[in-house]
């Protein structure tokens, strides 16, 4: 019996976890920063759907998500990755998807629709639970870098990207830490 149940618990996680991957062979936004490495990029100008509200984002993302996840179903919007967070200013913003950029999209209380401008970021990719300390040691790990790499200079608050669907075990999740950053002129 208890074989049975390893076998069974064994059947599962594979399910959840491929299921997982499955769902999210959807159109990306950019490129994911592999885990562990640090890199500079340039993330396109984008159509959005931002959702926010007050509080630190780790105390209220669920809200969040619940609020985008509505509105992409009574839109009938496509799935795309990732989805990008402000952390201090509890902001959650869902990338808009080629087929859906040309839609009007009406604004609602709780979503607004907006595009935002290209930018150029340093990234480092992590794999893990999305909780706050890990954000937080990865941030710590690209202020060290910007301190060493002084061609590149801050140009904004460090903000979450989250690549993997909430039901995907936490050890499988990815995600970055991005601070927007400039070229240091001279």
């Amino acid at each position: 019996m208890k074989i049975v149940l390893i076998v069974l618990l064994i059947i599962v996680v594979i399910g959840v976890v491929f299921l997982g991957r499955n769902i999210y062979f959807v159109e990306s936004a950019f490129n994911k920063t592999p885990a562990g490495s640090i890199e500079i990029k340039t993330i396109p100008e984008s159509k959005v759907l931002i959702s926010g509200i007050k509080g630190n984002y780790y105390n209220t993302k669920n809200i969040l998500f619940r609020n985008l996840f509505n509105y992409i179903q009574d839109n009938q919007v496509s799935m795309t990755v990732p989805v990008e967070a402000e952390i201090d200013s509890s902001k959650m913003k869902f990338y808009l998807g080629n087929k859906d950029k040309a839609k009007e999209l009406p604004d609602r209380a709780n979503v607004r629709v907006e595009t935002v401008p290209g930018r150029t970021v340093v990234s480092i990719g992590i794999r893990g639970a999305y909780s706050k300390d890990n954000f937080d040691k990865a941030f710590t790990k690209l202020e060290s870098w910007l301190k060493e790499n002084t061609q590149y200079v801050q140009g904004g608050d460090a903000y979450g990207i989250f690549w993997d669907a909430p039901f995907m075990p936490w050890f499988l999740k990815r995600s970055e830490v991005h601070i927007p950053v400039t070229k240091r002129e001279g």
